[in-house]
């Protein structure tokens, strides 16, 4: 991971320091910023390959940061936060955001979701030269990392591409919320499989699906989902 770059925003010192401590332990280059509009400019001036970022930062949340640097350029971000909240957490993947850590966290877990974020953006960078997936009205371009309806481009996020692709891959397979965790977050150990379906969810509206209609993405109950073969009819 020599030539990983992680920046890290965390306005708590001993936290920012231990952190840096571990990655450069790991092998990872390290950058610290201790707000959100320093955190913004090392991004900018950087180019991390992934960015740590605390939620609750002093005048510019975390949200905000996101925001401000998915703007330019697409990077892995690795949310901490003190709040328990689904809520807050489904707030952070909707801006971008990859994964989450509630603090207190363990150091050896924060390198685990590091690398498992890492790995997945080589597998999104390997996924380039696959070719299209045309399903229907439906078209979903690796390379490009676009999705269309009809021709109207879909703003997904990189997370809810990852999602909307795995599942198109194997249409009819159902997948469990479990493998949908393992194929995109990269492990199984993720507490909460209502982030799964929040993201799908998120990933259905996006595409023009109403809540109760059976189109792209079928929710099997009790199991996971699976990518409709037969896009025209509602209760394919």
């Amino acid at each position: 991971m020599s030539d990983r770059k992680v920046l890290v925003v965390e306005d708590e010192e001993a936290i920012a320091e231990a952190v840096r401590v571990r990655l450069l332990s790991e092998g990872f280059q390290v950058v610290v910023a201790n707000d959100g509009p320093n955190g913004i400019r090392a991004a900018q001036q950087d180019r991390p390959d992934l960015v740590v970022l605390d939620l609750m930062l002093p005048g510019m949340d975390g949200l905000e940061v996101c925001k401000e640097i998915q703007k330019e350029q697409w990077v892995p971000v690795l949310m901490l936060t003190a709040r328990t909240e689904e809520a807050d957490k489904v707030a952070g993947f909707a801006v971008g955001a990859d994964d989450y850590l509630t603090k207190p966290f363990s150091l050896r877990e924060l390198v685990v979701r590091i690398k498992a974020i890492l790995r997945r953006r080589d597998r999104m960078e390997a996924s380039a030269v696959q070719a299209s997936i045309d399903r229907g009205p439906l078209s979903i371009d690796p390379a490009r990392r676009r999705v269309s309806v009809d021709g109207d481009e879909v703003p997904l996020t990189p997370l809810e591409f990852e999602i909307l692709y795995a599942l198109a891959r194997d249409p009819g397979v159902v997948m469990t919320r479990e493998q949908l965790m393992d194929r995109v977050w990269g492990y199984r150990d993720y507490a909460g499989g209502r982030v799964v379906d929040s993201h799908v969810a998120r990933i259905r509206r996006k595409l023009g699906v109403e809540a109760t209609e059976q189109r792209f993405i079928r929710t099997v109950h009790g199991v996971g989902y699976a990518f409709i073969q037969a896009l025209e009819g509602a209760g394919a």
